[in-house]
C-alpha cells in the first residue's frame, strides 16, 4: 500500500509539473477526444472481438520506477471478457489499477481480478481512472518510442499491442503535437 501512496504522491507531482496541463481543459478534452475518434478510425487494432484504439504511455523521467499505460477496449462479443493484467519488457508487471478520490486522498488500488470488459460495451483506461500500471521499468519511457505489451484476457487470451510514448503531461495519443 506504502508503494502505491508513494507512486500516486509522484504521479501527482509529475502531473502539477507539467506546463502542458496549464491551458483550458474544456479545450483539452475537445481536442482530445477529436484525436482520439481520428486514432480510431485509422489506427485500431482488432483482435478476435476486442478492438483496441488510442494505445499510448507518458514519458518518463530518468530513475522513474513506474509507469501508466492507457487504450480503450471495444468488446464487440456477445459475452463480456476481463481484462486480467498483462506483460512488457521494459517493466517486471503490468497490472490494472484505479486511481479515484477518496475524501480528500487520491487512491490507488490493483484490480485483484481484473476488469470487465462487458459484451457490446467499452471501458476507457485512461490517466486519472482506470489505467495499466508497468511496473518497476527497467529504463525510461522516450518520448516518439513504441512500448510492446501483451495484454493478457480471460477469453481473449493474449493480445499484443503497442504503447505509443507520448510527452509526459499528454492526457491522449497525439496531445501536444
Amino acid at each position: 500500500m506504502k508503494s502505491h501512496l508513494t507512486f500516486a504522491a509522484l504521479l501527482l507531482a509529475t502531473t502539477l509539473a507539467v506546463p502542458a496541463l496549464a491551458h483550458d481543459h474544456s479545450a483539452m478534452a475537445k481536442d482530445g477526444a477529436a484525436k482520439m475518434q481520428k486514432h480510431e478510425a485509422t489506427d485500431a487494432v482488432k483482435v478476435g472481438n476486442l478492438v483496441f484504439a488510442g494505445a499510448f504511455t507518458r514519458a518518463t523521467l530518468p530513475g522513474a520506477k513506474v509507469g501508466g499505460g492507457y487504450i480503450s477496449i471495444t468488446n464487440e462479443a456477445k459475452e463480456a471478457d476481463r481484462l486480467l493484467g498483462g506483460s512488457s519488457p521494459v517493466a517486471a508487471r503490468v497490472e490494472v489499477h484505479e486511481m479515484k478520490m477518496d475524501g480528500e486522498v487520491m487512491k490507488m488500488r490493483k484490480f485483484a481480478g481484473g476488469v470487465e470488459i462487458p459484451a457490446g460495451g467499452t471501458v476507457e483506461l485512461e490517466p486519472g481512472g482506470m489505467h495499466l500500471m508497468l511496473l518497476e521499468i527497467k529504463q525510461p519511457l522516450k518520448q516518439g518510442e513504441d512500448v510492446p505489451v501483451t495484454l493478457e484476457f480471460e477469453k481473449a487470451g493474449k493480445v499484443e499491442l503497442k504503447l505509443h510514448v507520448e510527452a509526459a503531461g499528454a492526457t491522449s495519443m497525439e496531445h501536444g503535437q
